[in-house]
């Protein structure tokens, strides 16, 4: 299977034809790989460590709770179509298996992580509206029935989107990487629209942010003496955390797509059109990771989470003590520390 497309040189109007963007250069191959391979892993057992947390440890059920849930099942379902990308790293940059296939694990990809995104961007406004709103409307907003009508809707949208395009987009050897779209420039819009959203997610997202922080801050400056003082204190820091996720795995992603996006509907240069490829692939890199990141905003902002993680490597700790001095005298005493 080869990646065909065209491209012009600078300063002519001669059409030439390559592999790809890039010509024989592999360079990022072996580092895509290798990095997929330990998001996968990391990813696959921090989500699925949660998700046991959230559907079989008892928790108090609330609107966060159900977000986060949510999240780690969209992270979960990208992290499955990780081992794909590997696969086809791996082999030179070459897509060996069915082209249908790579059409549904390439959107089910997007689909998770924008859904990650719109998740994340509810939970800023959930706990927005936890601090700035009165009793009667937080009751409603911020009920765990409201959260998961939302988290059905966005899944609702997201799968009814995702299959339009799967059905209407006629299967071809290209797989995950560079296109033109001299000829489909509509598409090219629609990813221009998705970029757009994204900013106003992140500027809404800064603003909610921004505004828990400085009332939780003011609130414990204010009455220092006060038993959650320190609590408050505590919170505004870790709101900051999901931020911080969107700052490192999607700024620079949506950042890179304005140029990548430019790139295939203009005529461009194939040294520009290698850029776009290479700055593209390593920022979706960055956007993968974020299902690596957000098994911490779950220890940050579920206590359940927190006390099950902590008591898993309270026990895994000392079960490497006990081995460790096993037959010594000690022994009893440090499992009975342990039980």
């Amino acid at each position: 299977m080869t990646k065909n497309f065209s491209c012009k040189t600078p300063n002519t109007n001669l059409t030439l034809t390559f592999i790809d963007p890039c010509g024989d250069d592999n360079a990022l191959q072996v580092p895509l790989a290798v990095s997929y391979s330990i998001i996968f892993v990391l990813g696959l057992v921090g989500n699925v460590v949660a998700l046991w947390v959230f559907f079989c440890v008892h928790s108090k059920k609330n609107s966060v709770r159900v977000f986060l849930i949510n999240v780690a099942l969209a992270d979960l379902l990208l992290v499955v179509c990780l081992p794909f990308r590997i696969l086809y790293h791996s082999q030179g940059d070459k897509w060996n298996l069915d082209p249908t296939l790579c059409k549904v694990v390439g959107h089910v990809f997007y689909m998770n992580m924008y859904i990650s995104i719109t998740l994340l961007g509810l939970i800023s406004v959930d706990r927005y509206f936890k601090l700035h709103r009165s009793v009667g409307v937080r009751h409603k907003i911020c009920s765990p029935k409201f959260s998961l009508a939302l988290c059905a809707i966005v899944w609702i949208v997201a799968i009814s989107v995702i299959l339009a395009m799967v059905i209407s987009k006629n299967p071809s050897d290209e797989c995950f990487h560079y296109k033109k779209l001299d000829d489909k420039k509509w598409r090219a819009y629609i990813n221009m629209c998705v970029v757009v959203l994204f900013w106003l997610v992140f500027i809404s997202l800064m603003v909610s942010y921004g505004k828990i922080a400085l009332k939780l801050l003011r609130t414990s400056q204010a009455s220092p003496d006060l038993p959650n003082a320190t609590h408050y204190t505590r919170t505004a820091k870790k709101s900051f955390f999901i931020l911080f996720l969107f700052c490192i795995c999607f700024v620079p992603y949506h950042m890179v797509r304005v140029f990548y996006i430019k790139t295939q509907i203009t005529d461009t240069s194939c040294f520009w059109m290698c850029v776009a490829d290479k700055t593209n692939e390593v920022a979706l890199l960055f956007s993968a990771l974020n299902s690596c990141l957000d098994p911490v905003m779950y220890f940050l902002l579920s206590s359940s989470v927190r006390k099950e993680v902590l008591r898993l490597v309270n026990n895994v700790l000392c079960a490497r003590d006990v081995a460790a001095i096993s037959g010594s005298s000690s022994t009893p005493k440090l499992i009975t520390a342990c039980s």
